[in-house]
């Protein structure tokens, strides 16, 4: 076969794969020869079928399921996502490992690899269809040692409890206690936590020593929200802020009491203040530090704002934002004028506040930069909460059973 043939055949499921592990590889999602071999090992296209091959080795999801509305509710992770969370984990051959949320069967499938045939893996779904559709897919893999039950991943599943990893393939608000208490105390437990508005870390928990449970580093990641039984995602429907979908923006529950839709109607057309911060970034480097800190520092903590190509100045595709009454601000950035390969981040406000918003906004960002910005954070479950701290970097976020902390100290923050 000629290079060009070569060149020009299709590609087959198996290089595919290797692509996409190389890839992954290259952007250090995947940083360990275990989860590369599982990677390399599990044919993904067994686990979406009738995607084609391209779609299915694409780094995206793939939705497999969705609401009456045609919204996602369900869908095979994107890779990078998958191997990051994977590393995060650190399965080790023999251990017993529980899912919330089976999907396809493909994460069982790579968590199974892992284990190896002295391991167990018990993965729960809410939905019969998909619980039947895992299994078909693990049994055309050929993959065994996983039990798939369909249940309420809120209550774990006590029968084969306690497990060395549990992990949530769904995000949650806050971690269930059974969760926690299903868990060996030497034990790993890794939650896509939604802590604040939009902003949603994938956090491995270990034991604190004292009753607790602390964080070991955090990922930024977003996933589906943990639902119950015969239901659909809780969530709140965009705000369409110009009329024509333009421009809209996404409130989360703990932002509805301070968002006004029938105020905003309009608010990207109204006088635009920009508000530079001093704050600077490099052209790869993310913002997801300074989210963490405006969820904890808001009241109405930051919402995705997401507009059409070019639809308003100053305005990314997507990008985050916080209103006020009919006022709104987001965060925006520019190349710096010293030729450098670094932008300044900037506030861009509107409406009749949204220039005194804007400055609130920057005021935040240069303190974070000043202060917190070279002291990741630690989220923490404490078993009792300290008392929070907000100027020192210390906050304790609500909720109804397992309160949950953020520290930003430069002492030891557990």
């Amino acid at each position: 076969m000629s290079d060009q043939q070569i060149a020009s055949r299709p590609s087959t499921a198996e290089e595919l794969r290797h692509q996409l592990a190389d890839r992954l590889l290259a952007d250090k999602k995947i940083r360990t020869s275990a989860v590369e071999t599982a990677m390399r090992a599990v044919p993904r296209e067994l686990f979406v079928p009738g995607v084609p091959l391209a779609t299915a080795y694409a780094d995206d999801t793939v939705s497999i399921k969705t609401d009456e509305a045609g919204t996602s509710i369900s869908a095979a992770s994107q890779p990078r996502i998958v191997a990051l969370m994977l590393e995060q984990l650190q399965v080790e051959p023999g251990h017993r490992v529980l899912e919330l949320g089976a999907g396809t069967g493909y994460n069982a499938a790579l968590l199974a690899h892992l284990t190896g045939p002295a391991g167990r893996v018990v993965t729960i779904d809410v939905d019969d269809d998909l619980v039947r559709g895992a299994r078909a897919n693990l049994a055309r893999a050929g993959v065994t040692g996983v039990d798939i039950v369909l249940g309420d991943g809120r209550l774990g599943h006590p029968d084969t409890a306690p497990f060395d990893r549990i992990t949530a393939t769904v995000g949650a608000f806050e971690v269930p206690r059974a969760w926690l208490d299903q868990l060996h105390p030497a034990g790993r437990l890794l939650v896509p936590v939604r802590l604040a508005g939009a902003v949603s870390r994938t956090v491995p928990f270990v034991s604190d020593g004292h009753g607790g449970w602390i964080g070991d580093g955090s990922e930024m990641a977003g996933f589906m929200p943990l639902r119950d039984p015969g239901t659909t995602p809780a969530g709140s429907s965009a705000i369409d802020l110009t009329g024509t979908g333009a421009a809209t923006l996404q409130p989360n529950r703990d932002n509805l009491h301070a968002t006004d839709p029938a105020a905003l109607t309009g608010v990207l057309n109204t006088r635009h203040t920009i508000v530079p911060t001093g704050v600077f970034v490099g052209r790869q480097e993310s913002f997801e530090q300074l989210y963490l800190w405006l969820a904890c520092r808001l009241p109405n903590p930051p919402m995705w704002l997401r507009s059409a190509k070019d639809a308003f100045p100053g305005l990314p595709g997507q990008t985050m934002a916080t209103t006020a009454g009919g006022s709104l601000a987001h965060l925006g950035y520019h190349l710096t004028k010293d030729g450098g390969d670094r932008f300044e981040l900037d506030f861009h406000g509107y409406g009749p506040g949204g220039a005194d918003l804007a400055a609130q906004l920057a005021a935040e960002a240069a303190l974070w930069d000043h202060r917190f910005r070279n002291h990741p954070a630690v989220i923490a479950i404490p078993a009792t909460p300290p008392t929070a701290d907000p100027d020192r970097g210390r906050f304790v976020l609500a909720r109804s059973t397992t309160p949950m902390t953020v520290t930003w100290n430069t002492e030891d923050p557990r």
